[in-house]
């Protein structure tokens, strides 16, 4: 498969992928939402940290693409500069967090070399790094009622969201046949 034609499947896969974690989150968790968007258990947080740990900059155009065709279609049709700045800040954080996995972990695309305790912390960082941008840009616009609180939720869905995604994609993973290395063949003395 041609380098460009990788490319497009990887941001199409994200894209469907995240748009498809949106409906199910949608299916399951809607009694859990605090506000439009924000609920006790949000899967799209974790499709946006796998996206990008595994596909990075792809992934993360992605993730970009399919912000700005839901927040425009769904979530605020009726205001283009939340539905940009959502779109940018729901892509800006997880990707800020992959590249801090390549720094500090040297991140693998397999993930292999990412521990359940690194994925607890890349989750963490997420989860705050996530509702700390979204914040900054509320505050900036002069919405801070209930930002604690709003803060708060967006913190745990994030969390609670990318654990369950995470967790079960390196279970998946760990399932997979290993790649075989090369046996030793084994001497005997002569």
């Amino acid at each position: 498969m041609s380098s460009l034609r990788l490319h497009v499947w990887s941001v199409a896969g994200t894209a469907a992928a995240f748009i498809a974690s949106l409906f199910l989150n949608e299916v399951i968790f809607t009694h859990s939402e605090f506000v439009r968007g924000v609920n006790w258990v949000y899967l799209p947080s974790g499709v946006r940290l796998l996206s990008t740990l595994l596909l990075g900059g792809d992934g993360a155009f992605g993730l970009l693409i399919a912000s700005l065709l839901v927040d425009f279609l769904y979530f605020f049709p009726h205001d283009p500069v939340r539905s940009i700045a959502g779109a940018i800040i729901g892509t800006a954080a997880p990707y800020a967090v992959y590249r801090l996995a390549q720094e500090r972990y040297g991140l693998q695309s397999s993930l292999a070399n990412l521990t359940p305790k690194r994925l607890l912390i890349l989750a963490v960082a997420y989860s705050v790094a996530n509702p700390l941008l979204h914040h900054i840009w509320f505050a900036l616009r002069g919405q801070t009622h209930g930002i604690a609180e709003s803060f708060l939720m967006m913190f745990v869905g994030d969390l609670s969201g990318a654990l369950i995604v995470l967790y079960v994609m390196k279970g998946f993973l760990a399932l997979l046949p290993k790649s075989r290395s090369p046996r030793k063949v084994r001497e005997f003395p002569k």
